[in-house]
């Protein structure tokens, strides 16, 4: 095993898969090593087996859930939007083949006590409870003003800079009541708190045109979701970093980041084994997450998630009995800093077995009683079969790796879909290669 390689990876989340992939494709040497016996690392889908030896190791799965080989459970639930980057990167890297999508069938958001569907339409907005008339016209003409506006045309622009202007000044100017400023900034934004308010218009504009293309693109919501589960992802990438030479290795142990002499990563070892290697990317828990010696740790803890899997045997009540669907609960309608999601997806996304559906609930942890913290998402959920409820630290990295050529990853945060994820890799692939990442169209087409 004393090979050399330009790139050994550590861990099989998705973050790590899709620059492996990328960097295989780029034609560097990569070796992909993960200490569990499956892909996916934090961001895997599980059977039934794996989820009950995760969350309850003395307890079998009770057969009236079915078939252990119908399920495909997400540890962190995220959707993919239509029209988002990840999107980009799965179509330019063709790994599009390997998957398949299906849409989620709608998005609700959670306003004085009940929910209500996101409008996709000008129909549904016109009937959407979420507004009154007046308001609803209010809001017409912001949506008309974020579609019209043209960086170039002052006249767009109706004496807005989206560079200087805080969003609140933008909601300000058109009038618009603090529950529409709630579901725009949350439902359609997707920002999990209410910071943004105060910062430049510009990014939460970037976000509301994307949510709205994406809504565009297939109706109903702007979300697609991966069939038998999210688990498919990293899998899809592992395949691709394949195709161009990349070696994978699961149920492997990291015992140790080599380093050389002049303070720059020599390789990593593994039992008795040691692999040469100039450079080494990996997730934070490979990395000294949740030690206390901070002389050996290169992550830092900013927060907690608590997320919690749930089996119903039914859809969610007032979803119009929607087969998948995401509810955003914002924070100010439960008097909280952090939004509450839930996602549900069922049997017709090939994740559990038929007339299940598994709903997850989560947020960033505020209190010392997290579980008291979604209990808000949970009232939502009716009657609830089962759950599995997980509390995860968050961690991001201290260091850029540019010193001694180690670069570390993030956690999976608590947002719905995986735009922070792609900035995570822009962010680390410039680390790593020292230029910004450039899909290219490839020149091969390789048959798998």
């Amino acid at each position: 095993m004393d090979e050399e390689y330009d790139v050994v990876v550590l861990g099989t989340g998705l973050t790590e898969c899709i620059l492996s992939g990328l960097l295989s494709v780029e034609g560097k040497k990569v070796l992909h090593m993960d200490r569990n016996d499956y892909y996916g690392g934090d961001s895997a889908s599980l059977n039934l087996t794996q989820l009950y030896r995760k969350f309850r190791p003395d307890q079998s799965p009770p057969a009236e859930l079915g078939r252990d080989r119908d399920y495909a459970v997400d540890l962190i639930p995220k959707f993919i939007i239509a029209s988002g980057e990840l999107t980009r990167i799965l179509v330019h890297t063709d790994v599009t083949r390997y998957l398949e999508f299906k849409q989620i069938a709608g998005s609700f958001v959670y306003r004085d006590g009940k929910i209500s569907k996101v409008p996709s339409t000008e129909m549904e907005a016109v009937k959407s409870p979420l507004m009154g008339l007046f308001e609803k016209r209010r809001a017409k003409k912001f949506f008309e003003f974020l579609q019209g506006w043209k960086d170039e045309d002052a006249t767009t622009h109706q004496g807005i800079d989206l560079d200087k202007d805080s969003m609140k000044t933008v909601y300000e100017k058109f009038g618009l009541e603090p529950g529409t400023q709630d579901f725009i900034g949350h439902a359609m934004a997707l920002y999990l708190d209410d910071d943004y308010i105060t910062k430049p218009a510009r990014p939460t504009y970037d976000r509301i045109v994307l949510y709205t293309s994406s809504m565009a693109r297939y109706g109903k919501s702007p979300y697609i979701y991966p069939l038998y589960g999210l688990g498919e992802l990293p899998q899809s990438f592992a395949r691709l970093s394949a195709i161009y030479g990349g070696t994978y290795m699961l149920d492997k142990p990291v015992d140790e980041i080599v380093m050389g002499a002049d303070g720059k990563v020599a390789g990593v070892r593994s039992g008795s084994e040691t692999v040469k290697a100039k450079q080494v990317i990996g997730d934070p828990s490979y990395f000294g997450a949740g030690k206390t010696d901070v002389a050996t740790t290169r992550t830092v803890e900013t927060g907690k998630v608590i997320r919690a899997i749930c089996f119903l045997k039914h859809p969610i009540p007032g979803t119009e009995d929607a087969d998948s669907c995401q509810i955003i609960i914002p924070q100010n309608q439960v008097a909280r800093r952090n939004d509450i999601y839930v996602a549900m997806v069922s049997s017709t996304h090939n994740v559990c077995a038929k007339d299940v559906y598994v709903a997850i609930v989560s947020t960033i942890v505020e209190t010392d009683r997290p579980e008291q913290e979604i209990k808000p998402g949970l009232d939502l959920l009716g009657p609830i079969h089962d759950k599995f409820v997980t509390i995860t630290p968050l961690y991001k990295p201290t260091t850029s790796g540019k010193e001694d050529n180690v670069f570390v990853t993030q956690s999976y945060d608590a947002t719905s879909h995986f735009e922070t994820v792609v900035e995570d890799v822009q962010d680390v692939w410039k680390r790593v290669v020292g230029a910004d990442l450039v899909l290219k169209k490839r020149d091969v087409e390789v048959e798998a």
